[in-house]
């Protein structure tokens, strides 16, 4: 047999390219998976596929121009071009079923296969491309050896890619992911080169119009790896960089700058969701609205800094008295509005006075204890009103009833409390009906 031998310093090159491929692979799977339009998704599939399935190509046949034989070499153009599309048809393959919504245990036994299958395929076209005559010998225990660490490498890069594919992923455990892929697909190509057997007296049969020569294959091979790796980490890293800062626009659009609560458009969706349950599903909810009383009178003495404490403070305790689905929003300035599911009958009884004993307990900051109170008006879906604005109008008409009944109150709404536009209340008295609970905590 013809004596072989390696350049050490090619075969961790090839290895780096490996890991590279690797890094890059989990990258463009979050990207598939974070994807917002379908177009999107199949863009960084695509991409990406054929992104990681050149790195992958680019570590075999770095590989191959690490092993060395005491004659020429080359490669026939047309099996390295088709060794080149089984890297990419396989990794494509991979992204695509990484980026499905859920990864149970028999796809991704299933996924494995055709996946060690694209990168075998891959290895031995390329081998193939060299055309040997006479042909290789292959060592039956070392391919099924080679077959083994491909499928692996398969099963373990599947599980990794799905389970790292969210941006919250940390930056270390990608690279310990990537590296652990890169031996692995290192590992496959290693172990197939160990299964060949070249004759005495072979000769490499592609030398001629339609080859690669070795050194031009070099040259190619760490171009291409350079750019188009690099490419996609860099496009991968600006897409989400500009995703995040429209979803911190999008955040502070939709939130209140002081408290960090929803205000008055994401309310409106979420009052809007709610009604749409209603109307899905049956059950009821309620919309509180609570303004704090003599709040200016707060900003005048200890100034606007103190104010602000305040309302997070307000907001924090009251925060901590909602379920799981329930919705504190600020409008702004004093005035605060909860969504808040019923499930029993006393559930807004009880919400209401646990509210108003919050509110008068905040402290202002430390060695200071303001004493604060609040008004609180209660409409509830579908008794006394079905849309947005209606539930909005009469849960701050019963504030005012609250408030002018001396404050630190509660309120539900009843027919008769909403005033014009323009923010008029007034209380409409009748013996026979009253128009407003009143509760107060002491």
């Amino acid at each position: 047999m013809l004596a072989r031998s390696y350049d050490i310093w090619m075969v961790a090159l090839s290895f780096l390219v490996a890991v590279l491929a690797s890094f890059t692979a989990l990258a463009m799977a979050t990207r598939a998976t974070t994807a917002r339009s379908p177009a999107a998704t199949w863009a960084w599939r695509l991409g990406g596929g054929c992104a990681m399935g050149l790195g992958i190509w680019s570590m075999h046949f770095i590989g191959m121009l690490a092993f060395s034989l005491p004659i020429a070499i080359s490669y026939d153009l047309a099996l390295t071009l088709a060794s080149l599309a089984a890297a990419m048809a396989a990794s494509i393959f991979a992204l695509w079923l990484v980026s499905l919504a859920t990864m149970p245990r028999f796809r991704l036994a299933a996924g494995a296969v055709p996946m060690a299958s694209g990168i075998a395929t891959m290895h031995y076209l390329g081998m193939a491309a060299m055309r040997m005559q006479p042909s290789i010998q292959w060592h039956a225990g070392w391919v099924l050896a080679s077959l083994a660490v491909a499928l692996a490498a398969s099963w373990v890069a599947l599980y990794m890619a799905f389970r790292l594919r969210q941006d919250a992923a940390l930056l270390h455990d990608r690279l310990a992911a990537a590296g652990l892929l890169g031996l692995g697909i290192g590992g496959m190509h290693y172990t197939g080169m160990a299964a060949a057997r070249f004759p005495d007296g072979s000769v490499c049969g592609a030398i001629g119009t339609y080859s690669l020569p070795a050194n031009m294959l070099a040259l190619l091979v760490l171009i291409g790896t350079v750019l188009i790796l690099g490419l996609a980490l860099g496009l991968a890293w600006m897409e989400q960089r500009v995703e995040a800062q429209l979803l911190r626009m999008r955040d502070t659009a939709l939130h209140d700058p002081l408290t960090r609560l929803p205000n008055r458009r994401l309310l409106q969706r979420r009052i809007e969701g709610a009604l749409a349950q209603v109307e899905q599903e049956g059950g009821r909810f309620a919309v509180v609205f609570l303004d704090l009383d003599r709040f200016k009178q707060v900003n005048d003495a200890l100034g606007h800094q103190a104010g602000d404490d305040l309302l997070v403070a307000v907001s924090t305790r009251i925060v901590q008295l909602l379920r799981p689905g329930d919705v504190l929003a600020r409008l702004g300035g004093d005035e605060f509005v909860l969504v808040v599911r019923i499930v029993g009958d006393d559930d807004m009884t009880l919400l209401a006075r646990r509210l108003l004993r919050a509110v008068e307990s905040t402290p202002l900051a430390q060695d200071h204890r303001l004493h604060i109170s609040a008004s609180l008006g209660i409409a509830v879906c579908p008794e006394h009103a079905t849309t947005e604005r209606q539930l909005m109008a009469c849960a701050d008409a019963a504030m005012y009833v609250a408030k002018q009944a001396g404050r630190n109150q509660y309120a539900m709404y009843a027919i008769g409390m909403a005033g014009p536009i323009g923010r008029q209340r007034h209380l409409l008295a009748s013996p026979q009906r009253p128009q407003a609970e009143l509760a107060a905590t002491r």
